[in-house]
């Protein structure tokens, strides 16, 4: 036989608590390490890495003095400047690794609360339906358990009840907190007119103006979802993840909303239904 099993069952037994848990978290890591690469634009470096590693071990094996100190210098040097050129990749990926269980919309709700949200999600569609029909531009964010304090602190305090009313009112193009984000919190309108980081993927079509950018850079630095409304053309679209689905009527997006925010255990499904293959469908143009 080629395999000695009492030798493999001896080994099996020799592991302890600690090895168990030391396999995990080396699995944890390079799990979401794969993610990071996968997902980010991480990936497209990643086959330079390893092949400057590569060349950096046949220099140690060949006994490549001067091939070996460049590469050696090149790695120390490049380490810290992908952290730094990555650096809100990498803080979005670790603020996912450590946040802690999921609140507010994303909970496990009972009934009684789960209907509250539900019709506090009724009231955003219906405002959302009505800015898309007269194409007022909105950016509407629903905080997720990464909290925005850092972008509410950009805008005005509100903390008002959930109304379409209000939604309306402050994305009117006359009112003077139009221009920005409005940040909801759980059952509440938090702040208006807040200021969110553009995204930085070159990937995105460039016919999608600010507003569009803003509302995936937001989605890629936090777990919240983003509804966006186009100034030009009414069409509207969900950001999650980084990723950009357009074209929503109002009761597409409700039942996207309420699958993904309170039946949390059918968001992958709904989210790889509507973020497959059609990201970026049609094209805008710039929209302020």
């Amino acid at each position: 036989m080629f395999f000695d099993f009492h030798y493999i069952l001896n080994q099996l037994g020799s592991v302890g608590i600690a090895d168990i848990f030391d396999i995990l978290i080396v699995a944890f890591v390079f799990y979401y390490l794969f993610r990071f690469v996968r997902e980010r634009r991480a990936g497209k470096l990643a086959l330079g890495v390893i092949l400057i590693l590569l060349m950096l071990l046949i220099s140690n094996l060949a006994e490549m003095r001067a091939t070996r100190f460049i590469l050696e210098a090149v790695v120390n040097v490049g380490l810290i400047a992908l952290l730094i050129v990555f650096q809100p990749e990498l803080r979005s990926m670790l603020e996912k690794m450590g946040g802690e269980s999921l609140k507010g919309f994303r909970g496990k709700l009972d009934k009684s609360t789960a209907s509250q949200y539900k019709a506090a999600i009724s009231e955003i569609c219906y405002a959302v339906e009505n800015l898309s029909n007269s194409r007022t531009g909105a950016l509407i964010v629903l905080e997720g358990s990464t909290k925005l304090g850092d972008v509410v602190k950009t805008g005005t305090v509100i903390d008002a009840q959930m109304s379409s009313f209000l939604l309306g009112n402050i994305f009117y193009d006359k009112a003077p907190l139009h221009d920005g984000a409005v940040v909801i919190r759980g059952l509440r309108v938090l702040a208006a007119g807040c200021f969110l980081p553009l995204s930085t993927n070159p990937d995105i079509v460039r016919d999608l103006g600010t507003r569009h950018r803003a509302g995936i850079g937001m989605s890629e630095n936090s777990d919240a979802t983003v509804i966006i409304v186009s100034e030009e053309t009414g069409i509207i679209s969900v950001a999650i993840d980084g990723e950009l689905k357009r074209g929503f009527n109002r009761d597409e997006l409700e039942q996207f909303l309420n699958t993904l925010l309170i039946k949390e255990n059918e968001h992958k499904s709904v989210k790889d239904r509507l973020f497959g293959k059609h990201d970026n469908d049609g094209e805008e143009g710039f929209d302020e």
